[in-house]
């Protein structure tokens, strides 16, 4: 892996790049979650929000993810100094977290899929803020280090 070396720098960019948009589908797309929770099973606009949701789910939030953790886990293979300190460990966690969550909202999505969403819109709404709150972690961890 030392011969990735060189490459680091755009390995880590392009890391960045994969994070937002992950970032970006999982703000995203349990925001469409509450307005289709709210649509009419089988109406128009039903069926144009599942639309939008798969192609989010599968065209963009799950490449960006996989993206992610292929470049992070190449990091970590030509850098292995990366491991050293709490705030590595803490900052995986919070990672699989946030992959468990993913996993949750394709499950979620799933449902609205085959019209067999049971939640009001109040929960997606509550959700929605999960990603958010595991990135400022995860943002934390990573800059600042504070252990």
């Amino acid at each position: 892996m030392d011969a990735l070396l060189p490459a680091l720098p755009w390995i880590k960019a392009l890391h960045v790049l994969s994070v937002i948009a992950w970032m970006a589908g999982m703000l995203y797309l349990p925001r469409l979650f509450v307005y289709h929770a709210d649509a009419e099973k089988g109406s128009v606009q039903s069926e144009t929000f599942k639309v939008m949701e798969r192609r989010l789910y599968r065209g963009i939030t799950t490449p960006a993810m996989v993206a992610t953790w292929v470049f992070g886990l190449l990091m970590l293979g030509i850098d292995h100094a990366i491991w050293w300190g709490v705030w590595p460990w803490v900052k995986a966690v919070m990672v699989l977290a946030l992959s468990a969550v993913h996993g949750f909202y394709g499950r979620l999505r799933r449902d609205f899929a085959n019209d067999r969403n049971v939640r009001p819109s109040k929960f997606f709404r509550m959700i929605n803020e999960i990603p958010f709150v595991l990135a400022i972690v995860i943002v934390i961890m990573v800059i600042v280090k504070p252990f």
